[in-house]
């Protein structure tokens, strides 16, 4: 390689061996060198794959408890709940103290028991009995044989007699009207009985009595210390108005 050939060739290589040499520990831009062999910038490169996520962490201190804030609203009523089982009984309490005494209320009272003293009453008039065991209210008239009425209301009336000697038939009278009537036939060598009850509504001044009727066959009732005929009545209760 002779000629001007050989001269570029060696030339290329002494500046080529001389760009190495400087360039070993760090190129010098500035050079005329580094100028010759830098290159044009190129594009930004794509952006990496992101990275997985670090491991969480550990937890730091509890920190300071902060303010209590404001109340917040009233909530809305929630539903009633199921009852729950009832409770054991409780002990009796102590009594309490006694009230005062009440307005005492009037108490309508009438009634009368009576027997006969006397054998065999006059028939188609009342028959008097005059064996009194209860007339406390004095209705009954033994004079007259005949209860008045004093206090407007029902009353309950009862007679039994003892048959004796004779038959008997009876009536039980209300303001000279026959109300019930009762008979009973006389077996010889034997003591009999007769009786009836009734419900009536009596108005004040209103009598009630007993009364043979008939003829004087038939006024068999008696009475002496071992053999009653009795008569009694009694308030079951007033007229409201």
């Amino acid at each position: 390689m002779k000629g001007p050939a050989g001269f570029f060739l060696c030339s290329l290589l002494l500046v080529s061996t001389h760009c190495t040499e400087a360039a070993d520990p760090e190129p010098d831009p500035k050079t005329p060198c580094a100028n010759w062999m830098g290159g044009a910038p190129g594009y930004p490169g794509h952006n990496g794959v992101p990275g997985r996520d670090g491991k969480d962490g550990r937890d730091g201190l509890k920190g300071e408890k902060g303010e209590e804030g404001m109340q917040g609203p009233k909530g809305d009523q929630g539903e009633i709940g199921i009852p729950g089982r009832e409770g054991p009984r409780g002990f009796p309490g102590q009594p309490g103290q006694k009230g005062e005494k009440g307005e005492g209320s009037f108490v309508h009272r009438s009634a009368f028991s009576v027997g006969l003293t006397e054998r065999a009453p006059h028939p188609n008039v009342p028959i008097r009995f005059s064996k009194i065991f209860y007339n406390e209210q004095n209705h009954y008239d033994a004079s007259t044989g005949k209860f008045v009425c004093s206090i407007p209301g029902t009353y309950y009336f009862a007679y039994h007699l003892t048959v004796y000697l004779s038959d008997v038939k009876v009536s039980l009278y209300r303001k000279d009207k026959a109300v019930i009537f009762t008979y009973d036939q006389f077996q010889k060598n034997n003591v009999d009985q007769a009786s009836g009850s009734v419900l009536l509504h009596l108005n004040s001044g209103d009598e009630v009595w007993l009364q043979v009727y008939g003829d004087g066959d038939n006024n068999g009732v008696y009475a002496d210390n071992i053999n009653d005929s009795t008569f009694m009545g009694f308030l079951l209760y007033p007229d409201l108005d």
